[in-house]
């Protein structure tokens, strides 16, 4: 008994939803988010969170979170749909975009993090710096702990500079884009 081509059109959807959820989960995003990405991506339209929440069987407060969690991932955006009155959420379709996105959010994050860290690190160890009670040991340790916080702070600049070359395109130009061959839009 042959599937009827629906059916199996709606398992090769599924199957890249999947695949789309894995891929995501590689990049260090849950697999619940690339799911949902994965499903607005497939449907090739806008969504509702009651949409949603219908084809993954979450709740629509769960939905509501994984959408927020997208959203300041900066890989789905609400956008407005004339005629209608409740928040839609659309995808990046273009697959560059997405790992570019995914990329740049995540380290900016990290770098943020880590340059308040320095800072702190850096205070504390001025702080036992002036005590005038330290031996030169301590001092030696304390002089290594500062050139490894500047060190950890070229370091988060750099980084910083990269995720900048992602962010404006420019990276496109050194590694460039395949020609598209197929229209899928």
């Amino acid at each position: 008994m042959d599937e009827q081509p629906l059916e199996k059109l709606k398992q090769i959807e599924e199957q890249f939803v999947e695949k789309i959820a894995d891929n995501m989960h590689t990049y260090g995003v849950s697999t619940t988010v690339g799911r949902v990405l994965g499903i607005i991506y497939m449907n090739r339209r806008p969504m509702t969170l009651d949409e949603l929440s219908q084809e993954t069987g979450m709740s629509k407060t769960r939905m509501s979170q994984v959408v927020r969690e997208m959203v300041d991932l900066n890989i789905a955006e609400k956008v407005f749909e004339k005629g209608t009155r409740k928040d839609l959420y659309n995808v990046e379709h273009d697959y560059y975009q997405t790992f570019v996105s995914l990329f740049t959010s995540t380290w900016q994050k990290a770098i943020q993090k880590n340059k308040m860290f320095e800072k702190k690190m850096s205070a504390e160890l001025q702080v036992i710096m002036e005590n005038r009670t330290m031996n030169e040991e301590m001092e030696q340790k304390i002089n290594v702990m500062l050139k490894e916080t500047r060190e950890w702070l070229d370091y988060y600049q750099w980084l910083a500079r990269l995720v900048d070359f992602f962010d404006s395109g420019e990276i496109f130009k050194h590694i460039p884009k395949p020609e598209k061959v197929h229209n899928l839009d």
